[in-house]
Formats: C-alpha cells, structure tokens, sequence
C-alpha cells in the first residue's frame, strides 16, 4: 500500500512489524511529521511492506494478513493506525483472541467483517506477508522498523539510502530533503 501521490520525486519504503514497539514509536513520533511535511505535499509516496519478527512477536503475522485484509476492502491505512494506536490491546494476547481483536478493529472501521474474518482464517495473505519479508531481508533489512529512501523512477528507487531503527523525523528530513535537490 502506498500513501501519496504517485509520480511524487522521492519515495521512502517501511518494512514494519505491527507489534514491534519501536515501529509504533515511529508510528507516534516521526511518521506524522514526515506525512505532514512530505507525503501530504507531494513530495514523497510512502510504502509500506511487512517485515513480521514472528519469533519474538507471535501475533506479527497475523496482524500483517489482517492488515491485508483490510487492504482488500480499501482500508489498510486506516486499519494500519487502529493496529499501532491499538497495540498494547492485542500484542499479549492467545492468538485465537488476539485474531477477535483484529475482527473488532475491522468492524469499528466499517469492514464487512464475515468477509474479514474469512480472508483472516484462510490465511489469503499469509504468502504475501511472508514475501515481503524474504524481500527485505534479501535487500539488507535486519530489523523493524527499516527503510529505503531514495529517487522515484518508473521502475522502483535509485540513489537508494537504508535508515534502520525508529530514527527522529530529522534523520529523514536530512535525507529525504537531499533527495529532493
């Protein structure tokens, strides 16, 4: 999914974890500013691609199949925030109440959610999720949150930079305003 308009000069993409506490600080601290000042003005399109450390974060992946799911139903923006606003909500649970949690979160948004829970159970997306993790752990990723941050061309990013870590706003301002010269 991607935030922003399309032939916008530089584009920043985020592997992320829903349940990894320094992703929902970024989430918190530097993403608004960065949509403020960056996505909200053209200037850069802003993607986001999973990146589930299941081993230490056991409801990772589902909660990146039912922001999938979401997606579906052209709601993975807002069901992105309702999973990170809402994280200490679901991040403990069993996964069976954890996967209820997810259901709620997509009712409270408007979601058909028998459809929802259908393409939650089903595991749709569950090959999708896991591609983008091979993805970014192919590209050099090696922890949540990660970035690419470079030049938009019509086949993906050049002159490419990797930011690892909940980094402040002013770490991408630097790079994305060098970008944007």
């Amino acid at each position: 999914p991607i935030l922003g308009k399309s032939n916008a000069k530089v584009t920043v993409i985020e592997f992320s974890d829903f349940q990894c506490p320094f992703c929902k600080a970024l989430f918190d601290d530097s993403l608004p500013q960065i949509k403020k000042d960056y996505v909200d003005t053209g200037k850069v399109k802003f993607a986001y691609r999973h990146y589930p450390l299941a081993t230490i974060h056991p409801n990772a992946q589902k909660a990146a199949e039912a922001s999938e799911c979401a997606n579906e139903q052209d709601k993975f923006w807002e069901y992105h925030d309702q999973l990170f606003i809402n994280q200490d909500g679901w991040e403990a649970l069993e996964s069976t109440t954890a996967q209820a949690k997810f259901t709620e979160y997509a009712g409270s948004l408007g979601l058909d959610t028998a459809k929802f829970d259908e393409c939650l159970t089903s595991g749709k997306f569950a090959d999708d999720v896991s591609k983008d993790l091979s993805d970014g752990t192919a590209a050099g990723v090696n922890g949540t949150p990660g970035f690419f941050i470079g030049k938009s061309t019509p086949n993906g990013i050049i002159d490419g930079t990797i930011v690892t870590g909940a980094q402040p706003f002013s770490a991408f301002k630097v790079i994305i305003d060098e970008m944007l010269k």
